[in-house]
């Protein structure tokens, strides 16, 4: 499967169907040149590792207490730096990152995730190494 986004639930968005068809021609690109017998040379490519889900503050209630801060909303795949601002809590307060290395969140603020218990996902980028490929 291809998941493009993130995109609000039920929308329809052209720039992201866009994506998504380019994304699934490059797939099938691929398997026909491997197919026809093509040698890919090696390669190394950058990712984003998730590390960990993190929650919205909450009290003993369990009732969330803090949102987004608004330096952070819309900013995903950005690099988050300890200090930099994580959330806003209700009477104006920043709650700041205060990890140990640069992280880059993702899904931020997405709705589907409320239920789930997770205000964004934490990143780090890696670079993953790959050999030649030749079909036999």
């Amino acid at each position: 499967g291809v998941e493009v986004g993130p995109q609000p639930q039920g929308v329809v968005r052209a720039d992201t169907l866009d994506k998504m068809r380019k994304i699934v021609k490059h797939g099938l690109d691929f398997v026909q040149h491997f197919n026809e017998g093509k040698e890919f040379p090696p390669c190394t490519i950058e990712v984003f590792k998730i590390m960990e889900k993190v929650d919205y503050p909450r009290n003993k209630n369990d009732e969330v207490t803090a949102i987004i801060h608004p330096k952070l909303q819309d900013q995903d795949w950005q690099p988050l730096n300890s200090g930099d601002p994580l959330f806003l809590t209700l009477d104006g307060e920043a709650i700041t990152y205060k990890g140990d290395c640069t992280v880059y969140p993702t899904f931020i603020n997405e709705a589907a995730y409320y239920e789930k218990k997770q205000a964004f996902v934490k990143t780090v980028k890696v670079k993953l190494t790959a050999k030649h490929i030749r079909s036999s």
